[in-house]
């Protein structure tokens, strides 16, 4: 069994209240959701209007198809016009 997780600290540019960024974060989160079966959450700069950091895990039997998801995960944030990747951390157990 694998667990794998992965974490992007956003930038959120042209977000001035956390209405805005909710607006961006639950569009981005609900889309992870949807297309990949993931748990997803905001774990970071809750109350800043410009900066998120939103985690990916899952659990699979395999390290691969976990390192794919991850993949995939990835490619979605990076696709969002309303935020920035600022840095990404991986973690597999």
């Amino acid at each position: 069994m694998v667990v794998a997780s992965i974490t992007w600290e956003l930038t959120l540019p042209g977000c001035s209240s956390l209405k805005e960024k909710r607006s961006v974060i639950r569009s981005l989160r609900d889309r992870l959701r949807s297309r990949l079966n993931v748990s997803v959450a905001e774990t970071g700069f809750n109350d800043v209007h410009s900066r998120a950091e939103l985690t990916v895990a899952l659990v699979a039997t395999d390290g691969r198809f976990a390192e794919s998801v991850l993949e995939k995960a990835d490619r979605i944030v990076e696709q969002n016009g309303g935020a920035v990747i600022t840095s990404v951390r991986r973690e597999v157990y």
